[in-house]
């Protein structure tokens, strides 16, 4: 080999390690923040903010009790309304989306470790065919009263989705198998917010309304499972009833939940075809966190049938369990900050009613069904 060649490839080699190291031959600089990091600082300021609500309402709970015996999720609730103001700066937006979606949703899977598979099997086979029978009558009657009402009747699956199942996220489920129409957009924006809004009344009002019925707790827990929207209202709903009737509504709501995926393929396969129905069932949402929650449920189970539990499962279940508990309480809180009442009067009085109709059949249905098999 020629020294030119040599000198050559020797250049060469130097420009590839100079080229590897960056342009001035110094090491290429790491990432500045990595995409984790990103992430947790655009959360930090609404779940710090969702913490900070969740935290007082716990403190300011034992003080209340002598005037009013309101629970810690009801008050976080009520606090984070008052806050909506300072919580709809952009700032905050992030953080409080995570806390409803992604804290909500492991909060309620690490409820498996307070319930039994015979907590489940209690509720009975009546218990599940009164869900289903009145989840069907309120999709029926949301078609119907958007038909009476002039509207679309892909407008009535929406609303009939939202109210028969859970909430938001059917809503959004539904729009995906549904043909496009002028207005769709609009339409999904409105029923997220509808159902919300009357979630979070229903929230306040239907354990009151179990009381003077005369419910017991695990009716109170079927009754608001089975009525109640969406799952963070469901929770905060049924524990401020108490432990029995909280974990009765969330398995209720979670049996309405894995329902989801065979509504929205019925709806998509009426209204749009075979072919459209199949074609969107991939943009179902999958509900893991309740898979999770079932899980749990056969864990606790099975270690309940033990002679003795394993030598740590004592303290690691009541550590997730209290993880659970401020979950929840953090999820309650971001939702009442997230809670706008200006955007409650702005809701149009046609779709509101047809909204609203659902929510009543669902609630008459479950209430006389529950009556007839007391």
């Amino acid at each position: 080999m020629t020294s030119s060649t040599t000198g050559t490839l020797a250049r060469h080699a130097s420009q590839e390690r100079a080229d590897s190291r960056g342009g001035d031959g110094h090491e290429p600089e790491p990432p500045r923040q990595s995409e984790l990091i990103r992430a947790l600082v655009a959360v930090a300021p609404g779940l710090a903010l969702a913490l900070a609500v969740a935290a007082t309402a716990y403190v300011l709970t034992p003080w209340l009790q002598t005037a009013a015996p309101i629970p810690p999720i009801a008050l976080a609730l009520v606090i984070g309304i008052a806050l909506n103001s300072v919580a709809s700066l952009p700032l905050f937006q992030p953080g409080l989306a995570f806390a409803v979606k992604r804290v909500l949703r492991w909060a309620v899977a690490l409820l498996g470790l307070r319930i039994a598979l015979g907590e489940i099997a209690a509720l009975g086979a009546s218990t599940a065919v009164l869900v289903v029978v009145t989840m069907a009558l309120t999709i029926a009657s949301a078609l119907l009263f958007a038909r009476l009402l002039g509207q679309k009747v892909l407008y009535g699956a929406l609303a009939g989705a939202a109210t028969a199942v859970c909430g938001a996220s059917a809503a959004l489920a539904t729009a995906t198998v549904l043909p496009h129409y002028r207005g769709k957009d609009a339409d999904t924006v409105f029923m997220v917010l509808a159902v919300n809004a009357l979630s979070t009344v229903a929230m306040v009002i239907y354990p009151s309304l179990c009381t003077w019925l005369g419910f017991d707790a695990m009716t109170t827990g079927i009754m608001l499972g089975a009525t109640i929207h969406d799952v963070a209202q469901v929770v905060g709903a049924g524990y401020s009833a108490g432990e029995v009737a909280g974990n009765t509504a969330v398995v209720v709501k979670l049996f309405r939940v894995f329902l989801l995926l065979p509504v929205v393929l019925a709806i998509g396969w009426l209204l749009s075809g075979p072919r459209v129905a199949a074609g969107t069932a991939a943009r179902v949402p999958k509900p893991i966190f309740a898979v999770v929650f079932l899980a749990l449920c056969v864990l606790n189970s099975v270690v309940s049938w033990l002679p003795a539990p394993p030598p740590l499962y004592p303290a690691v279940r009541a550590l997730l369990i209290d993880l659970s508990s401020w979950g929840l309480l953090v999820a309650i809180a971001a939702l009442g900050l997230g809670t706008s009442l200006t955007a409650f009067v702005s809701l149009g009085w046609r779709q509101m009613v047809t909204v609203t109709g659902a929510t009543l059949v669902i609630l008459v249905g479950v209430i006389g069904g529950l009556l007839v098999l007391r």
